[in-house]
């Protein structure tokens, strides 16, 4: 069975995000996403025709 874990590899490392997986020993499939100018935790905005129409009831 696959299972998909989320981490960040750097200088050679990898450190785990959430879960760490449970074996000691594994074949291995790597995918690298590209990295791009927006923040992994960056805020979302609303689009342009709805910003500032919400209301707090």
């Amino acid at each position: 069975m696959l299972k998909s874990y989320e981490a960040i590899y750097d200088n050679g490392q990898v450190k785990w995000l959430e879960d760490t997986p449970k074996v000691t020993s594994a074949r291995v499939i790597i995918t690298i996403l590209e990295e791009s100018n927006k923040s992994v935790f960056s805020r979302r905005q609303p689009p342009e025709f709805i910003a500032g129409k919400g209301k707090t009831l």
